[in-house]
C-alpha cells in the first residue's frame, strides 16, 4: 500500500481509563487497528506490565512490528479475538488476565483505502476482508450466494429493507458480467434503492451487512465474550466499545445475563446468591463520545462504551 491511511482511536482516554487497574497487570486489546488503544495502556504501564494484542489484519500485524519494535511489554497475534482464550492457554495465564478491551467494527485505514474494498464512495477491487490472506472474498462470495442468501444478509447484518429489491438486481446484473469492484456493486444497490436517507449514502446498510457477513463479525463478538469471561482474573475488567446496534445489543444481553445470574434455578425455593451464579458486575453507564472528540471525529458519534467486573 502506497499511501498512509491515518486513525482516530474513538473513546481513548475514556477506555483507557476504565480498563487500567493495575499497572503492573497482563492487559489485552483486541483489536490492534493502529495502535490508539494499545499505545496508550502502555503508557499506563509499569516496567513489570505486560500487553498482549491481537487484529486479523496483516497491514496492522506489519504496523505494531514497527510502531513497538523494541518495547518488551508488548506483543502481538495475527488472528480474531474468538481466539482470545487460545493465545491466553499459550502463554499460561488463563484466569489471570487484569483487562480485556474490544473496539470493534473497521478501522480507517481499512474504509479509507480503496483497495481494501469496504468503500461504496470510492472504486476498488470488491473485497472487504479484515485478513486478506485467508476467507472468501465480498466478490467471491457476491458473484456465488442465490438470491435468498444476499437478501437475507443484507436485511440481518444491515437491517436494509429494501435488501429483496437490491438482491434481485444483484443476481440480474451478475448474469450479465461477475460484479468485482466496489462502485459497480454500490450503483445496482442504489439503484435498487427506491427512498435515499437524507445525507447517507443509499449503499451504506447493504455495504454494512456484507461486510459483517465476509468477515463473521457479530460471531466473533459473541465467541469473544464467552471467553473474555474464562480468560479474566476475579475482579478483571471487560471494555467494549460497539459502532453500531447490533454488536451493542450482543454485547449489552452479555453483560446483563452475567450480571442477573441463573434465572432458571426452581420456583419457591430460597436462593441464596451463591446459587444465582452472578460472573460479571456492571462498571456503570454506557459511555459516549463527548461534544469535543465528536467535533474532532465524526466517526465517533455511533460509538457505545460498555463495561464490567468479573466476579470471583
Amino acid at each position: 500500500m502506497s499511501q498512509t491511511f491515518s486513525h482516530t482511536t474513538v473513546l481513548l482516554e475514556e477506555a483507557v481509563k476504565e480498563l487500567v487497574t493495575d499497572p503492573e497487570g497482563f492487559y489485552i486489546d483486541g483489536t490492534f487497528g493502529r495502535g490508539g488503544h494499545s499505545a496508550r495502556i502502555l503508557a499506563e504501564l509499569s516496567a513489570g506490565g505486560r500487553l498482549m494484542a491481537i487484529d486479523k489484519d496483516p497491514e496492522a500485524i506489519s504496523f505494531a512490528a514497527e510502531r513497538f519494535a523494541g518495547e518488551p511489554r508488548f506483543s502481538i497475534e495475527h488472528g480474531s479475538f474468538a481466539q482470545l482464550q487460545s493465545f491466553v492457554e499459550q502463554r499460561g495465564l488463563m484466569g489471570q488476565v487484569t483487562g480485556v478491551l474490544l473496539d470493534l467494527g473497521v478501522s480507517s485505514p481499512q474504509l479509507d483505502d480503496p483497495e481494501r474494498g469496504f468503500s461504496f464512495v470510492n472504486d476498488g477491487p470488491l473485497d472487504m476482508r479484515m485478513d486478506i490472506s485467508s476467507g472468501e472474498s465480498a466478490a467471491d462470495w457476491i458473484n456465488r450466494a442465490d438470491e435468498q442468501e444476499i437478501a437475507d444478509v443484507m436485511y440481518r447484518y444491515g437491517e436494509e429493507r429494501f435488501s429483496r429489491r437490491m438482491a434481485r438486481a444483484i443476481v440480474a446484473e451478475r448474469e450479465q458480467a461477475p460484479i468485482t469492484t466496489t462502485a459497480r456493486l454500490s450503483k445496482i444497490i442504489a439503484e435498487a434503492n427506491p427512498r435515499w436517507e437524507k445525507g447517507k449514502n443509499p449503499a451504506t446498510r447493504a455495504f454494512q451487512g456484507i461486510r459483517i457477513h465476509i468477515n463473521r463479525e457479530l460471531d466473533d463478538v459473541e465467541q469473544c465474550l464467552d471467553q473474555a469471561l474464562e480468560v479474566l482474573a476475579p475482579g478483571g475488567k471487560l471494555v467494549v466499545i460497539s459502532f453500531h446496534s447490533l454488536e451493542d445489543r450482543i454485547v449489552k444481553r452479555f453483560i446483563r445475563r452475567h450480571v442477573k445470574g441463573d434465572e432458571h434455578l426452581p420456583p419457591g425455593v430460597p436462593v441464596t446468591d451463591a446459587m444465582m451464579k452472578r460472573r460479571l458486575k456492571s462498571a456503570g453507564k454506557a459511555v459516549k463520545a463527548g461534544k469535543d472528540e465528536l467535533n474532532q471525529n465524526p466517526r465517533a458519534r455511533s460509538a457505545v462504551m460498555r463495561a464490567a467486573i468479573k466476579l470471583a
